[in-house]
């Protein structure tokens, strides 16, 4: 390239950046401009416990910069923090709408603290109003709600056979076990051996129940070969661990 080609070039190359500048600039305000507002908001929900209105009032000061503009980070996590909202997508839809899907959490059980347990294992937190009241109430200390979900559902596949509903399951700092029964009966089971010794309890159950007319009040399994029941109608004497009764009556 001659001396002459190349002072050309630079000339052309300085020309075209200097237009660029402006080009630019116009294209930045352009894409943020007001006069391409989000006009619509379309919101994909079931909405069981997330109403409309509370994804919209939580978005909208955000919608304020145009469709360019939009931060889909930022709407995204306005929405999420909301009570029962469990994933959210948000995209844009040329050229004025802005489309938001949600799914909400599946409440199975209530967790320590009114938080609740979703289908999926996952925690959350709601109001204490909107906590339902007929799940199962599973009381746990920190970290162990895996370990308490599992006993749970095998308590209740054990016992609902046996017409023995469970409505909670509490677990001590010290390992042990106690059933809430939808009645209002407990079963104190201990911490060791916890799912055969309520199987031990279960086996014998049909036939306890065969000789008394009302539901018992209280079952300690915590004996080394037995248990103890009481009934309603039953005095209620202390019994020494040491007694080990095979079905006593307390």
């Amino acid at each position: 390239m001659t001396r002459a080609s190349a002072i050309r070039l630079s000339g052309w190359l300085l020309a075209l950046a200097v237009l660029a500048v402006p080009v630019v600039a116009v294209l930045r305000g352009w894409l943020a401009a007001g006069q391409w507002p989000v006009k619509y908001l379309t919101i994909d929900a079931p909405y069981t416990h997330v109403s409309a209105a509370e994804v919209a009032v939580a978005v909208q000061p955000l919608l304020q910069k145009g469709f360019f503009a939009v931060d889909l980070q930022r709407v995204r996590a306005a929405v999420a923090v909301l009570p029962w909202v469990a994933a959210v997508e948000v995209r844009k839809r040329w050229p004025n709408t802005l489309v938001i899907s949600l799914r909400e959490h599946q409440p199975w059980a209530r967790w320590t603290g009114n938080r609740m347990v979703g289908a999926d294992g996952s925690l959350f937190s709601v109001p204490a109003a909107q906590i339902p009241g007929a799940l199962p109430q599973l009381i746990g200390p920190h970290g162990t709600l895996p370990e308490v979900i599992a006993f749970y559902r095998g308590a209740a596949a054990a016992c609902t056979p046996r017409g023995l509903h469970v409505a909670g399951v509490q677990l001590t700092a010290r390992g042990s076990y106690t059933l809430e029964l939808a009645d209002g009966a407990r079963i104190v089971i201990g911490r060791d051996q916890s799912q055969q010794r309520l199987d031990r309890f279960l086996t014998v159950w049909p036939q306890l129940a065969a000789r008394h007319s009302q539901m018992f009040v209280y079952a300690d399994l915590r004996y080394a070969n037995g248990f103890a029941v009481r009934w309603p109608d039953a005095s209620t004497p202390s019994v020494a661990p040491s007694s080990t009764p095979s079905a006593g009556n307390t």
